[in-house]
């Protein structure tokens, strides 16, 4: 058996060396002469070097194929190679007879190993769940007592339409290294569909792929999920990546600057007693007496996908973090708005690509029979970072966040290997200013400051909140209006925004389609927001959240203290219960020019809870006076809601009786927000219009009653409501 080194050099325009040597160890490249020159029409931008072990037949074999690519290259035609498009740089990767791959890389029979020094990282094979992470001296990061198929780990819901869901772990069943040179090395896991199984599986090709560069403490995970023409319908609700770490070790969880602590245990949760739901749970002998009485729950640590970009968990002894980062929400459903699980007890840390929560079933993938779909998921990088000392783990959090920032910096990333993930050469910008007429409000345009615009599928002005299949690209403002949406994959979108303080959604009137390198500018684009007249009274902030109204204190009793004298006070469990506890006989009356909506509107319009397990419809009471004046137009009532699920809104005005009601809303929403301490679900806009006659001089009272009352969290947010005045010239 001889061993040989391959050293491969790229040289300009396009000349890539190889050099041959035959050793027992590593030579220096300078003191050796070459074996063999191919000449390359893509110039390659790497070196590096592999060793290999030959028998002489298999050496020979080996020189016929490098022979072989040489010639191949030498006949390609001139022009082939101009018409060649831009590539993100291109790597090499070599098997060889041991199973090493480079330097970072090792193969066994059930196992893959990638090390680069600072992390080591193994997966099962060929399934590629990450069973064992090994950093600064912790030998596995992820629950050893955990089965290795429930540590690190990709899952998807799905159902063929009108049966019952079921999880697939997306189990690989073959091994590729895609790329690797002394720097980096990507590998993939892929499991493959076959219409051949029909419904026993999903109907979808999966490709999970890892990149560890050497030096960077941590490794990227993305994925790239396909299906072909003709194959059956399905059902995609949930897309995620999973990881449980060490119970006896991970304590400390942090979201944001005003969202962290030390957490209690999943042993504390499975000793406490579960409340309306299994998620939540009151902690009744947990391990740290501090958290005894309190609750907690997976929910009341979600975040805004806008606000979702890192998260995790401390080791205080050794001081180590584990961290998710995501630099973009491009590949995120349902807007920058859509809520999310991040970390959690267990401990757990997740990054959620597809799902419905407090959405409902309508925001998750449906595929109708035949239809072929592909996106990709991701990057996102798990971040590893340490402290000298356990009295300085709160470092490990502004480490964190500093990389984050390095990581959008380098957003969309040149180093991945798929030709599916696109770098930012091949992608393309809009920019504009955005600007608002509302002549109630201001006779001059009015610069629509702080407004979130983006780029979605094409729909309807607000259906990116629903929209789930494609990618979403979104920005905000400058305060006089002007928006810069860049890195923007190749398609054909609609251009959307919402703007603080006016109701309604924005769609600029023609699509938009981006080409690679397109750098848009469009015109100044003016949004005229629902209007029929002047505003007479309204009761909140149009900003598609209930956040300002009444949030009340928690049952003293059913507490979580993260969120006492926070700002998130929404986040406390069973606020929907505090409603009976404050209007047990009557309900809600708001008198308009007397009250305030901050201490006066309760902040979800629930039913009432009458005991048994039974519920009881709620009407609420707007109390106004009117000046009608001669004008004879009619009026109308915005009615913006923030969240609806299995609700209806019943709109009467001076006759509670009424039936049919003035309006109602019909049944609306199942974005559950109300349960799972979210300020809002999905936006709804109605714009009541109400009869001159309807509507006297004096006292006016406008019903709004909840009419649906299964359960205790059927309810409606409101966002804000506007009574506006007949029509002026």
């Amino acid at each position: 058996m001889h061993e040989f080194v391959v050293m491969y050099l790229n040289l300009p325009y396009g000349v890539a060396v190889l050099l041959v040597y035959s050793c027992n160890k590593i030579p220096s490249p300078f003191s050796q002469k070459y074996a063999c020159l191919l000449i390359s029409p893509v110039k390659i931008q790497s070196a590096g070097w592999l060793k290999m072990s030959f028998n002489l037949k298999q050496w020979s074999w080996v020189l016929g194929s490098f022979a072989m690519l040489a010639l191949l290259s030498l006949s390609r035609d001139d022009h082939d190679s101009v018409r060649t498009p831009p590539v993100r740089r291109e790597l090499r990767s070599v098997s060889t007879r041991d199973n090493t791959y480079n330097q970072m890389l090792t193969k066994t029979d059930n196992q893959v190993v990638l090390n680069n020094g600072l992390v080591q990282l193994t997966f099962s094979y060929p399934g590629g769940d990450v069973i064992g992470i090994k950093y600064k001296g912790i030998d596995n990061l992820l629950d050893i007592k955990n089965q290795p198929s429930n540590r690190g780990y990709w899952d998807l819901v799905w159902n063929k339409p009108g049966e019952k869901g079921s999880v697939d772990k997306l189990q690989g069943t073959r091994f590729n290294v895609i790329s690797a040179t002394a720097d980096q090395i990507e590998i993939s896991f892929t499991k493959t569909y076959s219409p051949s199984l029909g419904n026993a599986t999903v109907p979808l090709n999966v490709d999970k792929r890892y990149i560890m560069q050497r030096g960077r403490s941590g490794f990227y995970a993305y994925a790239i999920f396909e299906r072909l023409k003709g194959w059956p319908e399905v059902d995609m609700d949930q897309i995620r990546i999973v990881y449980k770490l060490q119970q006896d070790k991970f304590r400390y969880m942090a979201i944001s600057d005003d969202r962290k602590r030390v957490m209690p245990t999943a042993d504390d949760r499975a000793n406490g007693q579960p409340l309306a739901y299994p998620e939540a749970v009151l902690l009744t002998n947990p391990s740290n007496p501090e958290f005894r009485g309190e609750v907690d729950d997976k929910y009341q640590y979600s975040s805004e996908d806008k606000d979702n970009n890192v998260h995790g968990w401390i080791c205080k002894d050794p001081a180590v973090g584990f961290w998710i980062i995501t630099p973009s929400d491009e590949f995120r459903t349902a807007g920058p708005f859509k809520q999310d699980l991040t970390s959690h007890v267990g401990p757990t840390a997740l990054s959620m690509f597809v799902s419905t929560h407090y959405a409902g079933k309508e925001v998750g993938m449906t595929f109708e029979d035949g239809e072929a779909w592909k996106k990709v998921f991701g990057p996102v990088f798990i971040h590893l970072n340490s402290a000298p000392s356990s009295n300085e783990y709160l470092t490990l959090w502004e480490n964190a966040k500093e990389q984050l920032v390095e990581e959008v910096q380098r957003w969309p990333y040149n180093f991945t290997q798929s030709n599916d993930f696109l770098s930012s050469d091949q992608r393309g910008s809009v920019a504009g200013q955005l600007l608002v007429r509302d002549r109630y409000r201001n006779k001059k345009l009015i610069w629509a400051s702080s407004a979130y615009v983006g780029l979605a599928a094409p729909g309807n002005a607000g259906s990116w909140q629903k929209e789930s299949k494609g990618y979403q690209f979104w920005t905000q403002t400058n305060k006089q209006g002007y928006f810069l949406i860049k890195d923007v994959r190749p398609g054909n979108y609609s251009l959307y925004a919402t703007v603080p303080g006016f109701i309604g959604d924005y769609k600029y009137e023609a699509n938009i389609i981006i080409e690679p390198g397109n750098e848009i500018k469009l015109a100044d684009l003016t949004y005229e927001p629902p209007r029929n007249g002047p505003t007479l009274w309204e009761i909140g902030i149009p900003d598609r959240s209930a956040a300002e109204f009444n949030v009340p204190d928690p049952s003293p009793t059913l507490m979580n203290q993260l969120y006492t004298n926070h700002t998130d006070k929404f986040r406390q469990y069973g606020l929907w219960e505090r409603y009976s506890d404050l209007y047990p006989n009557h309900d809600l009356i708001y008198t308009v020019g007397t009250d305030n909506y901050p201490d006066e509107w309760f902040f979800a319009h629930v039913t009432r809870n009458t005991g048994n397990q039974t519920y009881e419809p709620t009407t609420w009471q707007i109390r106004f006076q009117l000046t009608k004046g001669a004008n004879p137009g009619n009026y109308t009532l915005q009615l913006a809601l923030a969240s609806a699920t299995n609700a209806e809104v019943q709109v009467r005005v001076n006759d509670w009786s009424a039936n049919p009601p003035h309006f109602t809303t019909g049944l609306i929403g199942k974005d559950n927000a109300i349960a799972r301490h979210g300020i809002h679900g999905l936006y709804w806009l109605f714009s009541v219009g109400l009869r001159n006659d309807r509507l006297q001089e004096g006292n006016n009272t406008i019903y709004l009653t909840q009419s649906r009352h299964k359960t205790s969290f059927d309810g409606v947010m409101y966002d804000y409501l506007r009574l506006e005045g007949p029509p002026q010239e």
